[in-house]
């Protein structure tokens, strides 16, 4: 009798320690939705900055966006001084989508890309200065893989430096 019961707490031990495997599999660190009791009321749901202990938030945003911000219309004037600025962030498509902004984008003047070259040539209509700044139009103008700090401080002082002082448009 003895024996059978050592074997049956031997297996809830074993289940016990496979089911805590698995969760492991399933729901990896601390963020496991599954774990969580608290996650499915309300007012967890609201505020995604406030911790789950009621301590001030250490990481607190500085740009938050409306959905109207978000969603409005911007018009790019290709003939004016507007200029897209691409900040490419690692492991998010950034070059595939960096090569069709200057392959496949249908504008009035779209950029010219040759065979066997890197860099295309994305001028505005009639004039000699770029409207994209990417690595695939000025190349790595501000250094590999620039955050947006650099591209802050480096991309006026690049593009402006390509025209006359009467010429640059205002920031």
């Amino acid at each position: 009798m003895e024996d059978r019961s050592h074997k049956v707490l031997l297996a809830l031990v074993m289940l016990f320690l496979f089911a805590v495997i698995v969760l492991q599999y399933v729901c990896p660190g601390t963020e496991c939705q599954l774990l969580r009791l608290r996650a499915l009321s309300p007012a967890a749901a609201a505020d995604p900055y406030r911790a789950e202990d009621e301590t001030p938030a250490r990481f607190v945003p500085r740009f938050n966006f409306s959905a109207d911000d978000l969603m409005r219309r911007v018009d790019f004037n290709i003939k004016g001084d507007d200029l897209i600025v691409f900040l490419h962030i690692q492991k998010t498509g950034g070059t595939t989508f960096g090569r069709h902004l200057v392959r496949n984008i249908q504008l009035e003047q779209p950029c010219e890309c040759r065979a066997g070259q890197k860099k295309c040539t994305c001028h505005r209509p009639g004039k000699r200065e770029t409207w994209l700044f990417s690595r695939f139009s000025t190349g790595w103008s501000c250094g590999l893989h620039a955050d947006w700090t650099e591209l802050t401080n480096c991309v006026p002082s690049v593009v402006d430096s390509k025209k006359e002082v009467r010429l640059r448009p205002s920031r």
